[in-house]
Formats: C-alpha cells, structure tokens, sequence
C-alpha cells in the first residue's frame, strides 16, 4: 500500500496558507461541535522517525481548546506496560464523551518486532484479532478512530537526519534506533506495508500521507480530519433510521434465542459439615499463600470474577480466598453505579484500568457483566448495545488470556427462598443492616428478568479461556470452599 502514496500538486506557498486557514478554523469549530454532541474522538499518529508527526500533531493542537484533548506520547514502551496486556495503555487513555486523544505512535506499532511490547509467545494473527476487536468495540459506541501513516522515502529521511544532527540543540533527536531504521529502511518498509494490507478490512481505515513534502502532509491531513469529522457530527446530528440487529453478530440477533436453562439444574444447597469446611477451608488457604508468591515469581496474572445474586456470599467468598495471601500480591476491586467520568467512556474503561498486572491477582467484586445482567434488566443501556456486549466482553477476556491472564469467573447462586431468608436476616441484625437497601428488594421483584439475563450470560460467554462456573450457595460454607478449591487447582494447573 505505501507504493500508492502519491505526490500531489500542491498550491503556491500564498494559495497553501489559505487554504490552510480555512481547514484549521473549522478543526477549531468542529471540536466545539463534538463536545456539544459528546462524540469521543481518538486520533492516531504513526510513520517513519522524522517524517514530521511532533510538527503535524502541534499545528493541528494549536486551534483546538486545550481543556478538551489529550496527547499520548507512546514511544518509550514502559515496565507497566509490558507487564500487562499490550492494549491496556492505549484502553485506559480513551477519550471520554466530547473529548479528543491523540496517540503519538498506535497499538499498531507493537506489532514491529523491535518494539519489544509483545511477549515472545503472542502471534501476530491473534494481535490483528485483538486490535480489529477492540477498534469495533469502540466504533460501536459511537467513538471516532482516524487513522494517520507519515511516509517518507529513505533519501529524505536520511537527509533529515543529517540536518538534525549539524546541531547540538537537536542532535539529540536523532537516536541509535532512528538511524538503523533508515539502514534497514526495506525490512520495515515491508513490515508496515503488512500491517497496512492485513488491517485495510478494519472499519477504521488508514490515511497514508506523502511527508515528502511537508506542506502536502499538513494539507492531506486537515483535508481528512475535518472531513471525517463533519461527517461524524452531521450522521450525530441528522442518524439514520435505528436498527437493532444491523451491527450485531447474528447469532446475538434475538435475545433469548436458543438459551438452556442452565440454572435449574443446579442443587443450589450442598451442606457441608464444620469439621470437613475447617480442614479443607485451611488446607485451600495454604495453597493460596503459595500460589500467591508463584504468581509474582512466574509474572503470571490472575482475574477473579465474582457475580451473583444479592446476598449470595461474594463479600465473604472474597475474603476467605485472599485471607492467607500476601497483601502486596492482590487487589479487590469493588464494583458499583459508574461514576460520571467513568459514564462518560465506554463501558470497559473503568475495568481496563484495573487489569491486573504480571504477578499479581485482582478480585473483581461485580465486574463488566453489569452491561448483560443489570443494565439489561433495569434498561440502563439500549437493546442493541447489551446484545453486542457478549461478543466485546469476548474478545477482551480472549486478549487478557492471550497475554497470558488466568481468568475465573463465578456465578454464585442461591434459591429465592434462601435469599428472602438472607434479607430478612440482615433487617434483624443491626450489624448487617447496611447491606441491605431498597434496591435489592426492587432487583428481587425482578428475579425472573435477572434470571433470564445470567442463563444468556453463562451461555454466551463461558468459553474454552474462561469458563464460568456456577456455586451452589445455599451454603455459604459449601460456596467458600468450592471456589477456594477451583482457584488453587487452576493456578496450580497454569503456574
């Protein structure tokens, strides 16, 4: 594709500042619009050491309000990231509604073998997979993603080099790196040619700019960009007519279709006696200690998913399974309403954030299921977006597992009649009566919805890389220890 970068004919240097005038006062106008219409905008800048991408991105930054955008620099791949899945930096700085992030080198470039972001184990046909997914996540919200490559033949990139380096106040611009990519200049033209090609199928395309020419470059992109974004606000302005399905996978088209009922073969009360619930409740916690400290020896990661009914024992499964694990190795992460910054991102930016990293385990009390059980039910999001939401929550666990996350994910349920007795129990004890408030008496009244929603969700999303398993917790006793026991002999199996 980079073969088909061509040069342009580009006005007298009078007639290019002109028409330069013009597009940077509408890039100007235009952010107030995404703001009044809260459309998230993420701008990637990628392309060759010195094709210009610092001077581009400052000139286009200079119309926009700075209390509205943010700007990523991506080039020094930290420890953090490294120790975590490769999207998790670009996820978390997302923009939210009416904002504008702009990414100075993509998630794209951790594809090039020497950006050493990938662990030696990631293969390149599941990286395209993850990214492909997690662009579409993103546009199906409503996002917009512009796509900018800066290209530069070998000639004019050398020769920006030598003019860099004549002096000492901008030598040191000029790296080890940056030389022996002009060196090699075929072997990465070739690896982002491969890049271009395997990702044209992307809904957000590429836009390869000539930087030869420096003024063709600056032209080419505020041509685009302001483009792009009159047409965001006017499909925002005036949509189309709604569809349900249209974006949706096909087996996801219908709500409820083809869903067992996998809950009613499950024996919710299995008692369990004090004497055996002591031996094995010890003898789990001890090999929860060790698996700990393998954990962070191995630079494994674990994610513990708690779902369940009101009172069904998550809060105490929760502390039973860390109890004997070093503090330092884990974190509970409690989930409740979002907060208006975390409402005004997509609905997994408030858990990309807390994605363990290598070495450590993260308990997630509730978790990014909310989207198919709560928000379903209570009609916090639209039809179209709950039904999506299976294959997004897919695709994320599929890209933590890929990198190397041990997800475990539990269900824990309980009768009705065992959780009306837990309710009313907590009424009686005035040590307990903060745990009980008038929506778990309103979520109650809707437990054939909320029904209905967790057999679709441990249909949908119990998969070969994180299976669901459900508790049977009409014994508490019985739900500890289930779970204590499935989590160690899992991190026994993958450590």
């Amino acid at each position: 594709m980079l073969e088909s970068v061509s040069s342009r004919t580009e006005p007298d240097k009078v007639g290019y500042q002109q028409k330069m005038d013009i597009l940077e006062k509408k890039l100007g106008i235009l952010q107030l619009r995404l703001r009044e219409l809260g459309i998230p905008v993420a701008i990637l800048f990628d392309g060759w050491s010195a094709a210009g991408k610092g001077s581009l991105i400052n000139r286009a930054l200079s119309q926009l309000d700075p209390r509205y955008f943010k700007v990523h620099p991506m080039e020094r791949v930290t420890e953090d990231q490294l120790l975590r899945p490769f999207l998790w930096s670009y996820a978390q700085k997302m923009p939210a509604a009416g904002q504008i992030a702009i990414f100075d080198k993509s998630y794209y470039m951790a594809l090039m073998p020497e950006s050493g972001m990938l662990p030696h184990k990631k293969n390149a046909a599941g990286t395209y997979q993850d990214i492909r997914a997690f662009e579409n996540q993103l546009l199906d919200s409503g996002a917009i993603i512009l796509k900018y490559f800066l290209h530069v033949n070998k000639d004019e990139q050398a020769r920006r080099f030598k003019e860099l380096m004549r002096s000492e106040d901008t030598r040191w611009r000029v790296t080890e790196k940056d030389l022996a990519q002009n060196i090699q200049y075929s072997k990465f033209y070739a690896k982002f040619n491969e890049i271009f090609i395997k990702t044209k199928d992307c809904p957000a395309q590429w836009v390869l700019l000539n930087a030869n020419d420096k003024r063709s470059a600056a032209l080419g992109f505020f041509e685009h960009v302001t483009a792009a974004l009159e047409s965001a606000v006017q499909a925002k302005t005036d949509p189309p007519e709604p569809s349900v399905t249209a974006a949706l996978p096909a087996e996801y088209a219908r709500a409820g279709a083809d869903v067992p009922d996998i809950l009613s073969s499950i024996t919710v009360n299995k008692p369990i006696t004090d004497e055996r619930y002591a031996k094995l409740l010890k003898q789990y916690q001890n090999q929860m200690s060790v698996h700990g400290y393998k954990l962070y020896r191995k630079r494994r990661a674990a994610a513990v998913i708690y779902e369940g009914w009101d009172a069904s024992g998550k809060g105490g499964s929760i502390k039973r399974l860390i109890q004997e694990m070093d503090p330092r190795g884990y974190n509970v992460v409690p989930v409740s309403k979002p907060t208006a910054e975390e409402f005004s991102h997509h609905y997994l930016w408030r858990f990309w954030r807390e994605m363990p990293k290598d070495g450590h385990m993260t308990i997630f009390d509730r978790s990014w299921y909310g989207r198919v059980l709560v928000e379903r039910v209570e009609g916090f999001c639209a039809e179209s977006e709950w039904k999506r939401a299976y294959q997004e929550i897919n695709d994320m666990e599929l890209h933590l597992h890929r990198h190397g996350v041990i997800v475990l994910k539990f269900w824990l349920h309980v009768s009705s009649e065992e959780q009306l007795r837990r309710f009313n129990a907590r009424l009686d004890d005035p040590a307990k009566q903060h745990k009980i408030c008038d929506e778990d008496w309103r979520n109650r009244a809707r437990w054939d919805d909320y029904y209905a929603a967790v057999n679709e969700m441990l249909h949908r999303t119990s998969t070969a890389y994180a299976p669901w398993v459900v508790v049977e917790s009409d014994s508490k006793k019985f739900a500890r220890i289930k779970v204590l026991e499935h989590v160690a002999k899992m991190l026994a199996k993958e450590l």
